[in-house]
């Protein structure tokens, strides 16, 4: 299902919000993915250098029965900012685009930036970096996360075109 949006729409409407529901991540993100614009349901995953949980996640179904119809969910991974490891690399690229996520906003690092932009799924990280993670089955998923000092919830809704990234508590559009 695709959702037409703006974030840019999206900020106008909502840029008197004092609630909390509505955030806007900060400009910081790079583009990595074929999938420029996505919008979906939040998973979450906080891990530091270890992407056992991002596997995980990516390697489950990435659908989400909604409201709104069938959708692919968002993974949000709390990497710590990390620009050490990458947490997501080619092969777990093409299990997210091949499982229908949506999107993947890393706040943290990705390799294989190549065959991730022929992937057709949206994902957002800070930088590229050669480097993969060691696995020790740390992290936690399903959890409150902050991202580059904004909260991001499971269940909140994400919204990423190439205007910015913006996280609300429930659907916009």
């Amino acid at each position: 299902m695709a959702t037409e949006f703006a974030s840019c729409d999206l900020c106008d409407a909502h840029k008197n919000d004092s609630t909390g529901d509505f955030r806007v991540l900060p400009p910081v993100f790079r583009d990595f993915g074929q999938v420029r614009k996505f919008s979906g349901p939040v998973v979450t995953v906080k891990c530091f250098e270890d992407n056992t949980l991002v596997k995980a996640a990516v390697d489950a179904s990435g659908w989400a029965e909604t409201p709104q119809g069938r959708v692919g969910k968002v993974l949000v991974v709390d990497g710590g900012g990390s620009l050490r490891r990458a947490l997501l690399g080619g092969n777990l690229g093409a299990a997210a685009a091949r499982n229908g996520w949506a999107g993947v906003v890393i706040d943290g690092c990705v390799r294989d930036t190549a065959e991730l932009a022929g992937h057709a799924v949206g994902i957002r990280a800070l930088a590229a970096m050669p480097l993969p993670t060691e696995k020790r089955n740390e992290g936690q998923a399903d959890v409150a996360v902050q991202v580059q000092g904004v909260w991001v919830r499971p269940g909140d809704w994400l919204y990423a075109d190439e205007d910015g990234i913006v996280v609300s508590a429930k659907p916009l559009v």
